[in-house]
């Protein structure tokens, strides 16, 4: 495990540096984002980790406000670490890395807490536009990419889950309901205001309790439990 200082400056727009560990097994990958965040002045890498267990300790010691994660790694893999990292309050953001988009570990990792994946190979200024929509509270994977990367998962539990995600569903308020379906297709908060003829602080609001109720940390969970309890293909929704 390697803990970095820089000369990062502060971003003007946000008031602050967005701070950034890199986990990833391959010295290479870590050498070539770190050169990457390096030409970014309102990023600054501020830890490595080679593997899971490091990482787990890197976001107890630094609290980076973004991790970036790579899946496959010896030891305790990308999975189980972004699982225990998520589950502590205030936890960092975590962005999952991959090879391939249609690979089965990255709806995992989404499960557990991750705000989104990457490819290995996005462009650079992809990279870190996504770093920054994290750090600012916003997920980088679209429902519409989630459930395309679901079509492409053989899942012989979607019965189990399916029944599962309906009793969580229960909880809700009709109007909850609502906004669910709506995050789940992919709709912007503006988007849902405008369909259900509300404000947008009224609908952020609603996705705030959605989260609190459902025990959720961001969108893109609230998007795979609504793919999971099937409300996207049901007649009766909100068109």
């Amino acid at each position: 495990m390697a803990v970095l200082t820089g000369g990062a400056v502060v971003d003007g727009a946000h008031g602050r540096v967005i701070r950034l560990a890199i986990v990833d097994d391959d010295p290479l990958v870590r050498a070539g984002l770190r050169i990457l965040v390096g030409g970014s002045p309102e990023i600054e890498v501020v830890a490595e980790a080679t593997d899971g267990a490091e990482a787990v300790t890197v976001a107890q010691a630094h609290w980076p406000d973004v991790i970036l994660m790579d899946i496959r790694m010896p030891g305790v893999d990308g999975l189980a670490a972004t699982r225990r990292i998520r589950s502590r309050g205030g936890a960092p953001q975590v962005i999952v890395l991959t090879t391939f988009d249609a690979d089965e570990y990255v709806l995992e990792a989404l499960r557990g807490g991750a705000s989104g994946f990457l490819l290995k190979d996005t462009p650079p200024r992809e990279i870190l536009a996504a770093v920054r929509s994290v750090a600012a509270g916003a997920a980088i994977l679209s429902p519409t990419a989630i459930r395309r990367l679901i079509d492409h998962v053989a899942d012989p539990a979607a019965g189990t889950r399916r029944a599962r995600a309906r009793d969580r569903f229960a909880v809700l308020t009709g109007r909850e309901r609502e906004v669910a379906f709506r995050v789940g297709r992919g709709d912007s908060n503006a988007e849902i205001a405008a369909g259900l003829t509300m404000s947008v602080p009224t609908v952020k609001g609603h996705v705030s309790r959605l989260l609190s109720k459902l025990q959720l940390n961001n969108r893109v969970q609230i998007a795979l439990l609504v793919h999971d309890a099937e409300l996207l293909g049901e007649a009766s929704s909100p068109d």
